[in-house]
């Protein structure tokens, strides 16, 4: 195995606080009904825009939205480090990884400018590559950023593994013909993922080391 990909949210960092917290924080300000954590839970996987259009009510508004989610972008770029950090074991296997020659990148909905900022309080120097939605590449369930990160990577379809924890990761590591790991500690449960086509499971970072040669 010569790269390993990872989602962000939910796959390496535990940030559902920061996110409910930013995404009640902006339907306050706007005067809309908040949701619980658990909630929100549900809405994550597809870029915090979609987050934003989920949470927000049934039938509002462009000009409705677009506040709303300017309010959580201003939010969340100065509380995105307030309860966020790495699952347990993450850091040790980046390391492993990193000493044993494994390329390793981030592939997430997340936007690009919150993605780099996590990446680099977190994850330095072990991460080589970090894509996250920017005008360039469609989002994931798209390939495009998958496909990307094995370009910079120099990694063929067959030497990469793709870990994340929601249906997203599966559809687009499906789309790019790359194996895909489903996180259990993450944002969907076992149940959830298989009834959305989930093969291959771990239970916890370390695991992710029996699926290759070192």
């Amino acid at each position: 195995m010569k790269t390993i990909i990872f989602d962000l949210d939910g796959t390496l960092l535990d940030t559902l606080t920061d996110l409910a917290a930013s995404t009640n924080h902006a339907l306050k300000q706007h005067n809309y009904p908040c949701h619980t954590i658990e909630e929100i839970r549900l809405m994550v996987g597809n870029g915090v825009a979609k987050l934003i259009e989920r949470a927000l009510p049934p039938h509002h508004t462009a000009e409705q939205f677009e506040k709303c989610f300017a309010t959580f972008k201003q939010h969340y770029s100065a509380h995105c480090l307030d309860n966020t950090k790495p699952y347990p074991q993450i850091t040790q296997l980046l390391k492993t990884l990193y000493q044993h020659g494994i390329a390793t990148a981030i592939v997430t909905n997340k936007l690009q400018s919150a993605a780099n900022c996590l990446t680099e309080q977190f994850f330095k120097p072990y991460i080589s590559v970090t894509l996250g939605d920017c005008p360039q590449y469609k989002r994931k369930p798209a390939p495009d950023m998958l496909l990307e990160a094995m370009k910079q990577t120099h990694a063929l379809p067959s030497e990469t593994i793709y870990v994340g924890d929601s249906e997203v990761d599966i559809q687009a590591a499906k789309a790019a013909q790359v194996e895909c790991l489903s996180a259990l500690w993450g944002f969907r449960d076992k149940a959830f993922l298989l009834k959305h086509g989930a093969k291959n499971f771990v239970e916890t970072p370390l695991q992710i080391i029996n699926y290759i040669n070192i």
